[in-house]
């Protein structure tokens, strides 16, 4: 999968909140968050379907965009070559460092728990 920027992610994620989508859609959802100037997001549009990551339809004078790429296999994706990455293909050294820095709330480990238990059954 091509390399999505941190700004094109913005965009693609404003996208999956509703599809399909007018650029001007999509502008008014970033805008909900932080100033966005009409251009760049058109811009960061056009790298994205260059990219492969959304597509568009023609209606009339206008495009209506729709991703290419699910959220959900986008995120496990971007995890999985975080964790090559930074850690060697191991995620206890990325739990750890999070605990470490007090950064892990009890949600987040009673969630992780649950998936360590859920994982035993599958796999045990």
């Amino acid at each position: 999968m091509t390399e999505i920027s941190k700004t094109e992610f913005e965009v693609l994620d404003a996208l999956w909140e509703q599809y399909p989508a007018s650029a001007n859609d999509i502008i008014e959802r970033l805008n909900r968050h932080k100033d966005w100037h009409d251009k760049t997001v058109k811009t960061l549009l056009s790298r994205l379907v260059k990219k492969g990551a959304i597509d568009f339809d023609k209606q009339q004078r206008s495009y209506l965009y729709f991703p290419l790429l699910e959220r959900e296999s986008y995120v496990v994706n971007e995890s999985k070559s975080l964790v090559r990455r930074l850690f060697e293909g191991r995620v206890a050294p990325l739990v750890a460092g999070f605990a470490e820095a007090d950064s892990l709330s009890k949600q987040d480990v009673d969630e992780l728990k649950a998936l360590i238990e859920q994982w035993e059954k599958d796999n045990g």
